[in-house]
């Protein structure tokens, strides 16, 4: 788990409606800063859809990709790039080609209140660095 400083343990309570609109629309912000059509998911601690925002012009392959992002941070406690990075390393690592609902594309972030997680952002449309630079600032509104 080289990308996250410590474990995740516990969930929270879920991520309220109000603070999914504002995880969304500062991930939007960061989107349209940077002139990349996303799609933005938030999902609650149980991986209930809480928002699902499609800007103008984004793909609509990404609509699906952005919930797996953020379904998978949710059910296995991890931001997907580490799915990404063991990929990449082969070898062993490519066993989590057989894990059900592993999403191992970067841009799917957990969030976090009182070190609980309480849902996640999920981000597609760019490449995965990009998608995971909007869901860090996502994240980052919480």
């Amino acid at each position: 788990m080289s990308t996250m400083q410590q474990p995740i343990i516990s969930y929270g309570a879920p991520v309220s409606l109000d603070i999914a609109q504002r995880v969304a629309a500062a991930a939007e912000a960061q989107a349209r800063a940077n002139g990349w059509p996303m799609v933005i998911a938030v999902m609650d601690s149980a991986a209930n859809l809480v928002v699902l925002h499609k800007m103008d012009h984004a793909q609509t392959g990404s609509v699906e990709i952005a919930q797996a992002k953020a379904r998978s941070t949710v059910r296995f406690k991890r931001p997907t790039r580490v799915f990404e990075e063991a990929l990449a390393a082969g070898g062993l690592n490519l066993r989590l080609l057989a894990t059900e609902g592993a999403c191992p594309l970067e841009g799917g972030l957990p969030l976090m209140h009182e070190g609980c997680l309480v849902g996640a952002i999920g981000v597609s449309g760019m490449q995965s660095t990009q998608d995971a630079q909007v869901a860090a600032a996502g994240a980052a509104a919480l």
